[in-house]
């Protein structure tokens, strides 16, 4: 198995905010920068598959990956065409990201059960493998990564995917998925950024950002592990652990969390720019300070 040749940066982020044509200027910008990547997420809005095909043909060479696809959202049989589908327009730029998704998002909102998630994946993974796709092949395989945090989950990406992509995580867990997916692996975690250098100002801001991933169970189960306690998800979270999630200051100080990821073993590190004034979308100024051609 090759890795995946993403570069060694990408760039997460939410675009619910934006009309079309601005998602289609940020994929413009993001090539021109010198990005390996745009990760497109699934909860709430758009079809991630709609999206990345639109930019699939308004970019030439950035890469389109989902983080994640949501496994509850579509049966194997239409995962497996949807990939298949969107390999073959983009010419063979799909990264096929999938997850699990949270208990407390399946089963209110899209009124499945929720299995248990090793399981549940390794049956969906097989499933979408063995799936009739009656159109054209590319030649091209489309990588599959699996959201993963604890050793399970990491181990199942090892085994049955060609990746993981950590989200909500500190280097330190970057190390930990490493030593668990072997030096083979391709491994893809996502760090928040945020270009404030006043330290009150920052964790103010980070905690706004942060206070829907400190609800869900999974979260704070994967950071129970990393070693913080339940003190920490008090008040919006701790300073440790708001200064462990979201990477702020400047340039710098910003550079150093993301190089802090690939000596532990990171091969790729997708940045969240998170805006300064804490409302939703991305932070052009971060992505323009830290463009891989600068």
């Amino acid at each position: 198995m090759t890795k995946p040749d993403l570069g060694r940066l990408g760039v997460w982020t939410w675009l619910e905010a934006y009309p079309y044509q601005d998602c289609i200027a940020l994929a413009q910008r993001l090539e021109h920068l010198g990005y390996g990547a745009l990760w497109a997420p699934e909860a709430f809005g758009r079809d991630p598959f709609v999206l990345l095909t639109l930019l699939a043909r308004e970019t030439s060479h950035l890469k389109l990956a989902t983080g994640i696809a949501n496994i509850y959202a579509r049966d194997p049989m239409a995962m497996n065409a949807a990939r298949r589908s969107l390999q073959e327009i983009s010419g063979g730029r799909l990264v096929l990201g999938l997850g699990v998704s949270h208990a407390e998002i399946v089963t209110p909102m899209r009124h499945h059960d929720y299995g248990k998630p090793v399981a549940t994946m390794r049956a969906y993974v097989a499933a979408m493998n063995a799936a009739s796709y009656a159109a054209p092949l590319t030649p091209k395989p489309v990588p599959l990564i699996l959201a993963a945090l604890r050793d399970r989950m990491l181990a199942l990406a090892g085994e049955v995917a060609d990746g993981a992509h950590p989200y909500f995580v500190t280097p330190e867990h970057t190390a930990r998925a490493r030593a668990i997916l072997g030096p083979t692996k391709f491994l893809a975690p996502e760090q928040k950024i945020l270009l404030i250098k006043d330290p009150s100002e920052a964790r103010r801001v980070a905690r706004k950002f942060m206070a829907l991933y400190l609800g869900l169970q999974n979260y704070r189960n994967n950071l129970l592990w990393l070693g913080f306690e339940e003190r920490d998800f008090e008040h919006g979270g701790s300073d440790r652990l708001v200064d462990g999630i979201v990477a702020w200051g400047d340039e710098t100080a910003i550079h150093k969390r993301i190089e802090a990821h690939w000596a532990n073993g990171a091969d790729h590190v997708c940045i969240q720019p998170l805006r300064p004034d804490g409302e939703p979308g991305f932070d052009a100024d971060a992505l323009t300070a830290l463009a891989p051609g600068r």
